[in-house]
């Protein structure tokens, strides 16, 4: 028996859809600023480069079914999807997830996240140009929205906690109306049959657990790490590079990186206690500079082996748990233009996926 039930994001933006079209240019996909992505000062590393899968395509079936062997191997349960729905309907990037219900295959188990945020060119500094923006109709869409994922909810493949469905919240928090949706959720459940729905919340506190009816949270890096640290934060590094004083640096702090040591994140984690109702959420790294350029924190050095103090955390963190508990987020399967992503890449090859293999048998 696995020693922790690891669940890693997964992020379906790699396929050109129509809203991506028009807001970045036409066959805009996350590879498109992974490609073109340039090292911002000494020691950083990048381009990330793909390897054994290459720069996929989603709507290609075989890529699907080598990252469900690849996860699958390692260690990884199974895929938490970012799931969009913005509200009367409007979905985004559904196609991957909707054709592996539909198919059946992979045979590999899956759960969803409501990504519930607006879409906007935020990564670009330009937060008030809207792409999609996220709105909240109330309980007639919540219905629609969950009749949207009932295939999905039936399937076998379903990741399930205590018999009930996982199903987590990005910003638990942003819906007006949280309880209502959530009690509407289970009512429905309880409706067509199912045993209901075990909801998660990202970065939730517990008392928006108890006001909304969710059954747990879980941190989401690198955002609980950040917000320790306090106003003076910023790595020597950063200093070295870019400024000689604090004032300096504040003249010019939206036109420069962010660098962090990723011992530092490590640090930060193997301090972390985590409550009994927090799941453990894990990043093996982090570098958005690949979408926001000069304005982006960036964690640097990182490595498998520092990755692996951070999953031998988690592990010993849910130990006490019954199985069905002991779940692991990890961000992510795939947030390459994040520098968060398991997947193989020419640096370390499949050296993170050992890593979770090695923890977890």
């Amino acid at each position: 028996m696995p020693k922790a039930r690891f669940i890693a994001y997964y992020l379906p933006q790699f396929y050109p859809i129509p809203e991506n079209d028009e807001a970045w240019g036409k066959g805009f996909t996350e590879w498109t600023n992974v490609r073109k992505a340039k090292p911002l000062f000494k020691k950083h590393y990048q381009p990330f480069v793909p390897t054994e899968l290459g720069y996929y395509d989603l709507r290609n079936p075989e890529v699907r079914e080598a990252q469900a062997k690849l996860a699958k191997e390692h260690g990884i349960e199974g895929f938490c999807y970012w799931h969009y729905w913005m509200g009367n309907g409007k979905r985004l990037l559904e196609l991957p997830f909707t054709e592996v219900v539909a198919s059946g295959q992979p045979d590999f188990p899956f759960c969803l996240c409501w990504a519930n945020h607006t879409w906007s060119k935020r990564w670009t500094g330009n937060e008030r140009k809207i792409i999609v923006e996220q709105t909240y109709p109330g309980v007639e869409d919540y219905t629609a929205h969950f009749y949207a994922l009932l295939p999905a909810f039936r399937d076998k493949r379903y990741i399930t906690v205590n018999g009930r469905l996982l199903f987590a919240l990005f910003a638990a928090c942003d819906i007006p109306d949280c309880d209502v949706f959530i009690h509407t959720w289970q009512q429905l459940a309880e409706k067509e049959g199912l045993a209901g729905f075990h909801f998660v919340g990202l970065s939730a506190t517990k008392e928006e657990i108890g006001k909304y009816g969710l059954a747990a949270s879980t941190p989401h890096p690198p955002h609980f790490f950040l917000s320790q640290i306090p106003s003076g934060w910023v790595d020597k590094i950063t200093y070295r590079l870019f400024g000689k004083s604090w004032n300096e640096l504040k003249a010019k702090w939206f036109s420069l990186p962010k660098i962090i040591q990723y011992d530092a994140y490590v640090e930060a984690n193997m301090k972390k206690r985590y409550k009994e109702y927090e799941y453990p959420g894990i990043l093996p790294n982090w570098d958005h500079s690949t979408r926001s350029g000069k304005n982006a924190f960036i964690l640097i050095d990182a490595t498998p082996e520092k990755f692996g103090r951070i999953v031998e955390h988690a592990v010993k963190a849910v130990s006490e748990k019954p199985f069905e508990e002991r779940i692991v987020f990890i961000k992510a399967w795939n947030e390459w233009a994040e520098g968060n992503f398991l997947e193989p890449e020419k640096k370390f090859g499949r050296g993170y996926l050992e890593i979770i293999k090695k923890n977890n048998s």
